[in-house]
């Protein structure tokens, strides 16, 4: 929609919504840039704390996404006239227990009344305008590395119903409510060509996006990507957000499959994350190095999963 609107034409904009980018960046000085961006959404998990947690993870991703450093948040919160607030006041303390963790400071809000509970941030950060990770920038030849499984649209949904095992809510909470905060600062280290964080579109998705921008093709190893306990046994038992079917629908025109990746497996890539990892797009040399520091760090389910091709069609291959 935002195509349609008129467009505004700023120097300073360094990234807007033209690739449908993970935040905006816009430049103050030559070392100096904002990064801004806003995320809320329904509850995925019963626990109020630990939802307020998880929106504040997948608010402070897409800052890290980019490369930078997150200063100040301000809450959104839509809640019910008539609820209990002691479960508003769990939800703000749990986002904020995260907030403080990545050392951003929450400033202020707004909030309105809602029959269905909401909750998110609007979160500004620092950036250097010289080395902004966009999701348009990944070059052919690069290696793609992804810090997370995936999964937890299923999961969450399994929730919801009450079907989900104790070990897979422990999974999938421990995935939702850990900062990209570490793997970023990693990354960094290393020559980055372009990084998104796998959110709502899932997997192919945001790969779709890097592959369009960029003007490039992906190739992804199904075998390699990680997943998160009990999302495949999710999947096969129906619990299928509607997010990954409008995913699948979406996207899948621009997909091939070999014959030996498992048609479940191929849906489940299509699966919307909440919190979600980092897609890295890096020279190939560097990716195993990469893999190690992210382990070494704790982040054991960094993988190398993909590569990076010129562009031809299709422009996503799983194999």
């Amino acid at each position: 929609m935002l195509g349609k609107l008129a467009r505004q034409h700023d120097p300073n904009v360094l990234v807007g919504f033209d690739h449908a980018d993970d935040a905006g960046v816009y430049q103050l000085t030559p070392e100096t840039a904002l990064v801004q961006t806003v995320d809320f959404f329904t509850p995925v998990v019963d626990d109020p704390y630990t939802f307020g947690q998880i929106a504040a993870t997948n608010a402070l991703s897409d800052v890290y996404a980019m490369g930078g450093r997150p200063l100040t948040a301000l809450a959104l919160v839509c809640f019910p006239e008539k609820a209990d607030l002691e479960i508003l006041e769990r939800i703000l303390a749990g986002g904020l227990s995260k907030m403080m963790e990545a050392g951003c400071t929450v400033i202020g809000g707004h909030s309105i009344r809602d029959p269905e509970i909401k909750f998110g941030y609007a979160v500004t950060g620092t950036i250097d305008p010289r080395r902004v990770f966009a999701n348009s920038t990944a070059h052919a030849g690069d290696a793609l590395v992804f810090t997370k499984g995936i999964g937890t649209g299923v999961i969450s949904t399994a929730i919801k119903r009450a079907q989900a095992e104790p070990s897979w809510i422990e999974a999938a909470t421990q995935s939702m409510t850990t900062l990209n905060r570490v793997a970023s600062e990693i990354a960094q280290r290393f020559n980055v060509h372009g990084m998104t964080d796998i959110t709502g579109f899932g997997l192919i998705g945001h790969a779709r996006e890097m592959a369009l921008g960029a003007k490039v093709s992906i190739r992804i190893t199904a075998s390699r990507v990680p997943l998160i306990e009990g999302a495949l046994t999710c999947f096969e038992r129906g619990f299928v957000p509607g997010g990954l079917t409008a995913n699948h629908e979406f996207a899948e025109c621009l997909v091939t499959y070999a014959d030996t990746v498992p048609a479940n497996l191929r849906t489940l890539l299509y699966d919307p994350q909440t919190a979600g990892g980092l897609l890295i797009a890096l020279p190939a040399a560097e990716a195993d190095q990469l893999v190690l520091d992210l382990h070494t760090a704790g982040i054991f389910a960094a993988s190398h999963i993909g590569e990076v091709l010129p562009s031809d069609k299709p422009s996503i291959e799983i194999i």
